[in-house]
């Protein structure tokens, strides 16, 4: 789809009745407060990475409401647990839409949990904003996705370690959890090596079941791969299994030094509870780190040090941000900014203002929401530190726009070709 009908479906979508349409549109109140729903796993294998955006969406919501709410009305959050439980995730969104009557929900981290509720969305009519990285093989007229598309985060990470500066890379060991992101991930990566000249033999891909905790074995065959050449592991772990799986990095002595890990589902938050002196030097790729340097980043760590503090939140002072943390925290005000141009909190019309929004965002740029219903966004690498902070070791110059439905998977239903999409990746890329 071209970028002219993509924005014209984005600015259009609140007042055409596409194919679709649902007709279980909630009428919203015009008075009282504004409710939303905040759809994270609070108990379970994704509790780990989830909650700290639950306590983002509340802190942030709480700032608004101290600053006049939205509409002149005051927000009121309802908050579900559907327990890192797939099928749990569509019966506590069709609650939230149909018995709580939300304005919009702000929920999910795994894209089995996201795909789970988008029928729910897509039937009733009602709005996610979804804030994490992602496979990048959907668009839909009911999700915003504040995370990273494919482009925005690991076809540049694999680049980068491909390159001089990222350790000429050669052979590649892709380890993810076994569920939808990072397997059509990794599909991607493996068609974009191709591309590079990467054979298949130099490509090893495992999978572990959500709330793997033994990678003895797997820790011992990535080393014993790394003897071929060159070597990195790209890791979508999701959940609670990266602990295991970067203590027994630690327990047999693999050093970035040897073999590289970049991850795309660690950050500040995984690594809290881990002892990442051993981890020195393994990477992450993100849009956000807590070590950037930028007055709102400054602002956004001292707002959560505050709500942690009045809060009582377990872990205290030790408690860090992330980058869903600040896709949480973006999507939220420019929730509230396209309702207060739209004058309306109804779908169709947030969902037409949403285009364009703008936010000044702690990363240090400013996200630009696109028709595509993505986030530009700004891509940056970083290198784990002793204290679980991450040195940022490069980054675009620029907010990279989005590609979604990854086309660079060959296909049909219009996709473009491998190799064609490749090169427009390279194209596209800015970097610093």
């Amino acid at each position: 789809m071209k970028r002219r009908s993509l924005l014209k479906l984005g600015s259009l979508s609140g007042a055409l009745a596409l194919a679709g349409q649902a007709p279980f549109a909630r009428a919203q109140s015009s008075s009282g407060p504004i409710k939303v729903g905040i759809l994270h796993s609070l108990s379970g294998t994704m509790a780990i990475s989830e909650t700290s955006l639950k306590d983002t969406a509340l802190m942030t919501i709480a700032d608004i409401n101290k600053n006049g709410g939205v509409l002149g009305r005051q927000i009121q959050p309802v908050v579900v647990d559907p327990a890192s439980n797939w099928p749990l995730f569509a019966e506590k969104a069709r609650q939230l839409l149909t018995q709580d009557k939300v304005a919009c929900v702000f929920g999910c981290w795994t894209s089995v949990s996201r795909k789970s509720v988008l029928p729910v969305f897509e039937e009733l009519n009602g709005l996610l904003y979804y804030p994490v990285q992602y496979e990048g093989e959907e668009m839909s007229r009911n999700v915003f996705y504040t995370g990273a598309a494919p482009n925005q985060q690991a076809l540049p990470a694999v680049e980068y370690l491909m390159s001089a500066e990222g350790g000429s890379a050669k052979r590649f060991f892709l380890l993810g959890t076994d569920y939808v992101y990072p397997r059509t991930t990794n599909k991607i990566l493996r068609a974009f090596l191709h591309s590079k000249g990467v054979s298949d033999a130099d490509i090893q891909e495992v999978y572990t079941p959500f709330g793997h905790s033994d990678y003895q074995t797997i820790v011992a065959n990535i080393k014993a791969f790394a003897q071929g050449g060159k070597t990195t592991v790209v890791s979508t772990i999701n959940g609670d299994s990266n602990v295991p799986f970067y203590k027994e990095l630690g327990n047999q002595g693999i050093k970035a030094t040897d073999i590289p890990v970049v991850a795309f589902s660690v950050g500040e938050e995984e690594l809290r509870g881990i002892d990442t002196k051993p981890l020195v030097g393994q990477l992450a790729a993100w849009n956000y780190f807590m070590s950037v340097r930028s007055p709102a980043n400054t602002k956004f760590k001292a707002q959560w040090a505050e709500w942690v503090k009045s809060q009582n939140l377990p872990g205290g002072s030790k408690r860090v941000t992330n980058d869903p943390m600040e896709a949480t925290f973006v999507g939220i005000h420019m929730w509230k900014q396209a309702a207060e141009k739209a004058k309306s909190t109804e779908v169709d019309k947030v969902r037409a203002a949403m285009i364009g929004q703008t936010v000044d965002a702690p990363s240090g740029f400013t996200l630009t929401m696109d028709g595509n219903h993505h986030l530009h966004k700004p891509v940056m690498i970083g290198e784990v530190r002793a204290d679980g902070q991450f040195n940022i070791v490069w980054k675009t110059k620029a907010p990279v726009r989005a590609q979604p439905w990854s086309p660079y998977i060959a296909g049909n239903q219009g996709k473009p070709d491998v190799v064609s999409s490749i090169r427009e990746f390279l194209r596209r890329r800015n970097v610093a």
